[in-house]
This record gives C-alpha cells, structure tokens and sequence, in this order.
C-alpha cells in the first residue's frame, strides 16, 4: 500500500513539474511536450487492451485518425469547432472513436492472439485506404491543413503556452479516469482476463463482454487523442493513420511498461525527445531507436516501469552464504529467539 502511494505521489510530482517548467523552456520545448501528452493519450488507451487486457492491437492508429479528421473537416469546411464548439468537437471525437471501435470490436474481439493482432491491422489499413483515397473528404495524399485554432472566452489556443495548458489539463483528466478505470472491479476482472481467460468464464465473467467494452473506451480515448493532435500539428493526413502510428504507440507502451499508463505516458516522452536529438545527429536515426526497442524487450520485457521491482527481486536473491542480499546481521542473541 505504501508504494502504491509512494507511485501516486512521484505521479503527482512530475505532472507539476511539468506544468512548472515546460511554460519556462523555449517554443521548441513546448511544442515537442504538447505532442507527446497528446499522443500519450492514445498510448495509453492501447495499454488498456494490451497491458490489462492482454490484446495487442495495431489499429489503433485508425481511432486517432477518426478524431483527427473529423476535426479538421469540421474546421476547414464548416468552421464548426472554432469558439466554444470546440468542446462539442472533442465530444465527438470520443464518440466517433468509440463509435468506430464498437464496430471494429465486433470482427475482432472473437479472435486473440496474433489472429487478433492480424485482424486490427486490416481495420486500420482500412482506415487508411479511406483516407488516402477519398480525396473530395479527406484531401488523399494531400490531407487537411488546420490554418488556425479555437478562441473562446478570451483564451487563443493559437498562443503555444496557453494550447500547452489546455492539452495538459485533458491529459491529466483522462490518466485520472483510465486510472479509475483499470483499479476499478471492471479494470480487475480484465486483469483476470489477461492472466487466466478460461477461469473468468467459470466464474460467470462475459469476458467477450468485457473485452468488447474495453475495445470501446480504448477507441474512444483514441478518437479523444485525434482532436488534440489535429490542433497540435496543424496538419491531418494518411500518415496519421499509417501502420507505423499504431506501432510506435504499441513500443512506446512496451517500452515504458505495459499495464501501467504511465508507463506509457514515459516511453511517448523518451521516444519524441530521441527522435529529435538523434535526427539532427545522424540520418540513420531510426536505426539507433530500433536498437533501444529491441533492447528493452530483450533485457527489460517489463519495460522501464519494471526496473524497480526487478532491482527488488535481485536484493532478495539468496547470496553464496544462503542468506538474503541486503538482509540486516542478526546478533546470535537474537537469532536464537
């Protein structure tokens, strides 16, 4: 219970000092802090189906995209979402990712394993056909540009610092509510889906129930992460929607550990800051980024969220004396009571 707490704390922690120090960096900063918190909502609406469900999904990608173009359509051809509309757009950005995963859902949640993982990727490229060839809607290979951003009640969300809040304070909002989710009895029972699916069903859980409304929420989280990221690069696209988008949230959850946000939430971080350092050292710097993933899986399968726990077991080890390491010397007074 302590280091339940202890976790919530340093949570708590970073999340102010973030809020603190990123307004006090330059525009560069805040713009690559921007990105990565509102990706790491989509990161960590793919840790609900991966890290507490046990489902790895590679469409993800496709819920953001959702968002991320009804954003802009909105925008561009309607000027809807401009004022104060623009909290009905995030609305609907949920509801069409949750919308769009209820349907997806239903083709691939009777499937698990690398079947299931097989099956989202062919929605998601679906997703991304549409996008790439439905030109009159979507500006195919072009996409949409977003040539400004909300003003409403005296805040211009084109002001960096005052976008930089906004996003913070949706990310920060949505960790609390997936963070009630999953230490919730719902969140528990898909725990026990992930371990032990068969034993869930003996005990009268509808895991495929359970399963499909973890697909939806995840979904819509995703569709919330579109809105966000639309405003953010200024620019929608198929790239938004491409199989690389749903792989790079998929490592990113590995990487920072998987069934803990915010994990995630730290591999989205690590992974934007090293992709702009490494691309203005060397060209191949894809390479070297490949190499910490595959570093991480092979040496840190629990990813970096784990090191604390493993670094416990290792102290816990017996020693070549049979005692524990780190283990306090009793007097022999004591040991004999």
């Amino acid at each position: 219970m302590r280091s339940h707490t202890l976790k919530i704390l340093m949570v708590i922690v970073a999340l102010a000092a973030i809020a603190v120090v990123v307004p006090n960096t330059n525009s560069f900063v805040i713009l690559l802090v921007t990105r990565a918190l509102a990706f790491s909502i989509l990161v960590m609406s793919l840790d609900i189906l991966l890290g507490y469900t046990g489902l790895a999904s590679l469409g993800q990608a496709a819920y953001l995209g959702v968002g991320a173009y009804a954003t802009a359509i909105f925008a561009t051809k309607y000027h809807f979402g401009l004022g104060w509309d623009f909290w009905l757009v995030l609305l609907m950005g949920i509801l069409l990712g949750a919308a769009l995963a209820a349907v997806f859902g239903l083709l691939a949640i009777r499937a698990s394993g690398v079947y299931f993982l097989m099956i989202t990727l062919a929605l998601g490229q679906c997703v991304w056909g549409l996008a790439y060839r439905w030109n009159s809607l979507t500006g195919g290979d072009n996409g949409i540009n977003l040539r400004e951003r909300p003003k409403f009640g005296g805040l211009d969300l084109a002001n960096e610092m005052t976008f930089f809040f906004l996003v913070f304070g949706v990310f920060v909002v949505s960790l609390l509510l997936m963070y009630t989710l999953v230490r919730s009895p719902f969140g528990r029972s898909l725990a026990g889906i992930r371990e032990r699916e068969l034993r869930m069903q003996i005990l009268g859980y509808n895991t495929w129930l359970h399963k499909y409304i973890a697909f939806i929420i995840a979904g819509g989280f995703g569709g919330l992460s579109g809105v966000l990221w639309a405003h953010t690069a200024g620019i929608v696209s198929p790239e938004n929607v491409v199989l690389t988008t749903s792989v790079d949230a998929l490592l990113m959850a590995v990487l920072g550990g998987a069934g803990t946000l915010v994990g995630g939430v730290i591999g989205a971080f690590i992974v934007f800051g090293l992709r702009e350092f490494l691309s203005t050292l060397v060209p191949w710097w894809q390479y070297v980024l490949g190499v910490v993933y595959v570093a991480t899986i092979l040496y840190l399968p629990t990813g970096l969220m784990g090191i604390p726990e493993r670094l416990r077991q290792k102290r816990a080890q017996p020693d070549k004396h049979g005692e524990a390491t780190g283990a306090a010397t009793l007097h022999p007074a004591e040991k004999r009571s």
